[in-house]
């Protein structure tokens, strides 16, 4: 008999190895699935709730107000208003004036694009002054973002609103 034995496939220290990583991999899977089959076994959390039947003297509870439920989401068109100027106080009309035909809705994001070399800082100054100009449009919350647009001129910023849909909807 040779000293060099020939070992088949599959066979020896690397067999082993391999047969208990695929054995592994498929206990993995298998937990993969049991979790999904799970969750699609779930209700649906938001879906409408058994209604309460009549009381006892046989007259209907009062029924309450229906009020929208789910998370809010955020309107894929943005409005669009512009503002020109360095005057705080002239930029904090223009804003108001500008924000009125949505009055009652709550902005989700901001985006300020100021025009010329330092249109950031103007776009940084114009979000500042939002709050100022219609504070329950433009709350805490709002997240807002300066850019510059070099096409613009000089203490001009074109001013991109997406609101917040109604709740529910």
């Amino acid at each position: 008999m040779s000293p060099y034995r020939r070992r088949g496939r599959g066979r020896g220290a690397g067999g082993r190895v391999a047969g208990v990583v695929l054995a592994g991999w498929l206990f993995a899977d298998l937990l993969l699935v049991l979790a999904l089959v799970s969750m699609a076994d779930r209700p649906d959390p938001l879906a409408a709730r058994p209604k309460p039947s009549n009381s006892a003297d046989g007259t209907k509870p009062p029924k309450p107000k229906p009020s929208p439920t789910g998370p809010r989401s955020v309107e894929r068109k943005p409005e669009q208003f512009e503002v020109k100027g360095t005057d705080k106080d002239a930029l904090v009309a223009q804003i108001g004036r500008s924000t009125k035909k949505w009055q009652g809705r709550t902005a989700a994001l901001v985006l300020t694009f100021g025009g010329g070399q330092s249109g950031t800082t103007y776009a940084h100054r114009v979000n500042s002054l939002l709050g100022e100009g219609r504070p329950e449009m433009f709350t805490r919350k709002t997240a807002t973002d300066d850019f510059h647009d070099l096409s613009n001129s000089p203490s001009t910023a074109v001013v991109r609103v997406y609101f917040f849909t109604a709740p529910g909807g």
